[in-house]
């Protein structure tokens, strides 16, 4: 006679080798992006006239340096359907080993110089950029942006990816 246990071993054995088969089995952890970009700001919510800091961290996962970086912004569609929003980058720095440091440039594209030279295997780097509303600008709306980006490391292998989305920044009126 045979053993229910052995049947259902047999039978869970079977089914795992259909589902690998088939490539629908549990698939082991992925590896982590060569690049990651992730983004912070230093508030929720901002009143007309006042300043929000928006902070992106690019991080280096591969065992190459990072050599090259390209990144746009660009406001939500829902930002731009907001005409009486108003809002501009005002300031930007990047976090260096000895402190912060102007960027390249301030914009909505062409962010990569920012983050200034070689970034090292493991290692990240932080730019800030100071979002500025303006003291007429409409309340009871979201700011926020996307980024795409575009990284070359030493071994001659590229990446990309987006859109990577910000905070929301709430403008309230008091």
């Amino acid at each position: 006679m045979r053993s229910p246990l052995k049947s259902r071993l047999g039978l869970a054995g079977v089914l795992a080798f259909v589902l690998a088969l088939f490539g629908l089995a549990p698939a082991a952890s992925a590896d982590p992006a060569p690049a990651a970009l992730t983004f912070t700001t230093n508030a929720a919510t901002v009143t007309p006239g006042g300043t929000v800091n928006l902070s992106m961290t690019l991080t280096n996962n591969k065992t190459y340096d990072i050599w090259f970086v390209y990144q746009s912004i660009a406001p939500t569609w829902l930002t731009t359907q907001r005409a009486d929003l108003k809002y501009s980058f005002t300031g930007c720095s990047v976090a260096t080993p000895t402190g912060a440091a102007s960027c390249s440039g301030v914009g909505p594209s062409d962010l990569g110089g920012n983050y200034g030279a070689t970034i090292a295997p493991g290692q990240s780097r932080t730019v800030t950029l100071t979002l500025q509303v303006a003291a007429d600008s409409g309340c009871n709306g979201n700011i926020g942006f996307y980024s795409y980006y575009y990284a070359e490391f030493s071994d001659s292998s590229s990446t990309s990816a987006g859109p990577v989305y910000t905070p929301e920044t709430r403008v309230l009126c008091a």
